[in-house]
């Protein structure tokens, strides 16, 4: 199912707020300078805009507003203009009583026409983990037949290629071979297609990722999983109507996964859908109630 008509950000921005209009970035502060290798960490910055709360910054920093630098003690350091500049008048708006979701979007609004919006997908791409063998499907009769009497040896090529893909990058090279020595025994290991999409993906070769999942939904059109990160890789490349759309056949498949909740929202929250992306975060929150973004799900739904 298509996501409604995409209308403009900045109008469904300045509509979602009554108490100010969208507030401009101001990228001339002058109350913090940084020069050189200067910079400010997370912790003096809370210290000096106490409307400012720390999983506000996670916030700003998930939706690309600011950008922080981690350093080896493990704190994060912001040593630009912009950075200082939009947690700064954050923090004047919160003290006059403007709800922190209002803050949000006024903030992603003035910044539409400065810089490219950028919400950072960072989960995992969903993993098969469980093998399930199927009978070839109709398409397969207009592919490369499948070599007969192997599936024995694809399985066991799959079950080492998904022990070795551990999360290991010392151990990437030589899942990926074995996925694909996988799948040159079976063409139509559906779960080997993922898997070792997920690898490419990991690595940024989109292209090749998009392939493969589109290769899996054609030959298995109910693996929730494929639908989930071809998702991710639409919302990548800025096509927000197409992500959304794998995000609700993701869901129609798997209505209890979590994360093609929150990340439906938020290509709904990019596309000015805020009004359909409300059921989404609430979504979120009853299933992962502990999960990393329910208090940003929280801001949102109400």
């Amino acid at each position: 199912m298509r996501a409604a008509s995409e209308i403009s950000l900045h109008d469904v921005m300045a509509r979602s707020t009554t108490t100010s209009s969208a507030i401009p970035v101001d990228y001339s502060e002058r109350r913090v300078t940084t020069t050189g290798a200067s910079s400010t960490s997370r912790r003096q910055l809370l210290e000096r805009y106490t409307n400012v709360r720390e999983d506000h910054l996670r916030y700003m920093q998930k939706w690309g507003l600011i950008r922080p630098e981690p350093r080896a003690d493990g704190e994060s350091y912001y040593a630009s203009f912009p950075d200082l500049a939009v947690i700064r008048q954050a923090d004047e708006a919160l003290g006059e009583g403007m709800s922190f979701r209002a803050v949000l979007r006024n903030l992603i609004a003035s910044r539409v026409g400065q810089l490219a919006f950028d919400f950072r997908i960072e989960a995992q791409p969903a993993k098969v983990l469980q093998l399930k063998r199927r009978e070839p499907p109709p398409l397969a009769a207009f592919m490369d037949p499948a070599p007969v009497n192997t599936t024995s040896s694809a399985e066991e090529l799959f079950h080492a290629a998904s022990v070795l893909d551990d999360g290991d990058p010392a151990n990437v090279e030589e899942a990926s071979r074995a996925y694909r020595r996988a799948l040159d025994v079976d063409p139509y290991l559906v779960p080997a297609l993922i898997n070792l999409a997920n690898i490419h993906y990991a690595r940024d070769e989109i292209a090749e990722a998009q392939a493969l999942y589109e290769r899996a939904i054609a030959l298995e059109p109910d693996v929730f999983e494929a639908h989930f990160n071809l998702g991710n890789i639409f919302h990548d490349l800025g096509r927000y109507l197409d992500a959304q759309a794998r995000y609700r056949d993701a869901l129609q498949l798997n209505p209890g996964y979590a994360d093609a909740h929150f990340y439906l929202a938020v290509t709904l929250e990019k596309s000015g859908q805020s009004r359909d992306a409300r059921l989404h975060w609430r979504a979120y929150q009853q299933l992962a109630p502990n999960g990393e973004w329910v208090g940003l799900a929280k801001e949102f739904s109400d």
